[in-house]
């Protein structure tokens, strides 16, 4: 059966932001992923960022991550850009303030589409646009004793 665009499944869906949030507390991927599920949605694409033990070239022990007020509200727009631009189901987007060790998580955002390509790139189109366009910033301690803050946007 040839593949067509009139079901409503391979539409976007009516509200598709499901869940958008900064949390000080640790981040759930079952919560992300149950946030993101639709019957419609042939595709599912998450993706887990976590404090590494190295930046630079240099070894970090711990971070921390700070916002401005308005990182949720930015979050969102930003999230909203991406439902125009692919038929989302349903989309999730959570990132940790506060002080995180390595192996932590650090932000995680899931996206499903009615396929899995469209899925992937929206995933990677919101996580991208996350990082450069809202309002978070790192403060990184290395091993060595210094520090470096390193700014989203």
């Amino acid at each position: 059966m040839a593949p067509t665009n009139d079901h409503p499944g391979e539409q976007a869906a009516q509200n598709p932001v499901k869940l958008i949030a900064i949390r000080d507390t640790p981040l759930s991927l079952d919560e992300v992923f149950r946030a993101v599920g639709d019957d419609a949605a042939g595709g599912t694409a998450l993706f887990v960022g976590t404090v590494r033990n190295h930046d630079g070239g240099a070894d970090v022990d711990k971070l921390g991550y700070s916002c401005h007020p308005s990182a949720e509200a930015e979050m969102r727009r930003v999230a909203e850009k991406v439902v125009a631009e692919y038929p989302v189901r349903a989309l999730a987007a959570v990132h940790r303030v506060g002080d995180l060790g390595v192996g932590d998580l650090a932000v995680v955002v899931a996206v499903s589409c009615p396929h899995r390509g469209e899925a992937f790139e929206a995933c990677r189109k919101l996580i991208d646009d996350l990082k450069h366009e809202v309002p978070i910033w790192k403060h990184q301690t290395f091993s060595d004793g210094t520090e470096e803050w390193v700014g989203a946007c």
